[in-house]
């Protein structure tokens, strides 16, 4: 039984090396064989990829979408190389990338990719929280 896909009017899906984009009606695809398959909601581009664990992701789509993923390996152990160097609880995310990656295991090297992305904004997040608080606690330090 192959993966069935319902495109909304002009959603696009990679399908192998392959940019689908849907006309102006809703479309029902079975789609049968081995092919890396991303919907939209799934593709990050390289406009969109402004952050490490971002980066990451598109490396391994790529892996994952190319023929030959060799010539990617390096950009990706480029990146996470430095994302485990300068964030070192990141670490497990990128073990398990990594695992998937060796094993072939690539849509879920994505959906890893995808926690690293999440965990990554949940650090920024709390570290422009701590920023907030100092600069209150200073404003509340100032004379009035």
């Amino acid at each position: 039984m192959g993966l069935k896909v319902e495109l909304k009017p002009g959603e696009r899906l990679i399908l192998g090396e392959c940019l689908v984009t849907n006309g102006d009606q809703r479309t029902r695809l079975l789609i049968e064989g081995q092919a890396p398959i991303l919907r939209e909601k799934e593709i990050m581009t390289p406009d969109l990829a402004d952050t490490p664990a971002k980066r990451i992701y598109l490396a391994v789509q790529i892996i994952y979408t190319s023929r030959d993923p060799r010539p990617h390996h390096e950009t990706y152990f480029t990146l996470t190389r430095e994302l485990a160097e300068a964030v070192p609880s990141a670490w497990p995310f990128i073990e398990e990338i990594g695992n998937h990656i060796i094993t072939g295991a690539m849509y879920k090297a994505l959906k890893s990719a995808k926690a690293l992305i999440a965990y990554e904004k949940e650090l920024l997040d709390h570290a422009s929280r701590s920023t907030d608080l100092r600069r209150g606690r200073e404003a509340d330090r100032k004379p009035a």
